[in-house]
């Protein structure tokens, strides 16, 4: 009976270290979680008001731009997936590598070549396991990217793109990322970054119609300038929201993680609880029953 209340009573100080750990991953998470929803916030208006201009660019001239023009033959296509450096984070990952497959198989499905690039290290040992090569790996920063992170991928994907499928880039830029809707739901997505989309409707656009620009001194050249910032102000939105769901994600993991210690600590506990209470009932006993057997011995004697 002794050596069962040891073994209840290591486990109950072995799930306590274990809830200390995860209760302070959810402390941390949830300090973190706040500055990044400023930040998603924060460039959130400049990515969509510059994909808008760009969108009008496109829309309101007649310039020919490799980046946005459809090529008539699509070899291959790249996917950006956006994961994090660290686990404890419940479903996050899983969702995202879940998207960027899905995507692969229906780009395959098309006839296409896909070339994977990879930001977090969940993401790249995942496909690493698999012994899939990636055309790209960036890690360090999943929890804070800066807009300096985002821009070195930009340019990366920029030079696939201007290079195209026939001479080993890519024809196609697909970002897989996490969006944070709020502290308990973030929506892995899927997104087209090049070439644009331009659709023909008689439909406002989102946000209302588009501006009437003066282009000085050319729309190819104002393009020019404007698409390089379009790609990394959106990679850069794309990295703070999936950042921001990733400390939203972990902190509701390290929560739950918590309370299921909690909780199997009371169960422990009971059990240790009872385990003593009958090794005192069972000592109580052996002490009753000497003394009875005394008791009679000394009669006999008599």
């Amino acid at each position: 009976m002794g050596a069962q209340l040891r073994v209840y009573r290591r486990r109950i100080a072995s799930v306590s270290s274990t809830k200390k750990i995860t209760r302070a991953q959810e402390l941390i998470a949830t300090a973190r979680i706040v500055k990044a929803q400023q930040r998603v916030a924060q460039s959130t208006p400049y990515a969509r008001e510059i994909t808008r201009a760009v969108s009008a660019v496109a829309s309101h001239s007649n310039a020919k731009h490799p980046l946005i023009g459809e090529r008539p033959q699509l070899r291959r296509a790249a996917i950006l997936l956006i994961t994090a450096d660290r686990g404890f984070a419940g479903a996050y990952n899983t969702g995202a590598i879940k998207q960027a497959e899905q995507l692969a198989a229906l780009l395959v499905g098309e006839g296409k070549e896909v070339d994977r690039y990879v930001v977090g290290r969940k993401g790249a040992g995942y496909y690493r396991f698999r012994g899939v090569q990636l055309a790209g790996e960036w890690s360090g920063f999943s929890d804070n990217p800066q807009y300096g992170d985002a821009a070195a991928i930009g340019d990366a994907l920029i030079e696939a793109f201007e290079k195209g499928g026939e001479n080993g880039g890519v024809d196609e830029i697909h970002v897989v990322s996490t969006r944070f809707v709020s502290m308990l739901s973030q929506n892995p997505v899927a997104a087209r970054f090049l070439p644009l989309e331009i659709e023909e409707t008689t439909e406002a656009p989102a946000g209302g119609v588009f501006p009437l620009y003066e282009f000085e001194p050319s729309p190819a050249e104002v393009l020019d300038a404007l698409l390089p910032h379009y790609i990394k102000a959106r990679l850069f939105n794309a990295l703070l929201q999936s950042a921001a769901s990733e400390h939203a994600a972990r902190r509701r993991a390290m929560k739950s993680a918590t309370d299921n210690a909690t909780e199997l600590i009371k169960t422990y506990t009971r059990l240790a609880n009872g385990a003593r209470q009958a090794e005192i009932t069972q000592e109580i006993s052996e002490i009753v029953g000497g003394a009875n057997a005394l008791a009679d011995a000394s009669a006999e004697n008599q």
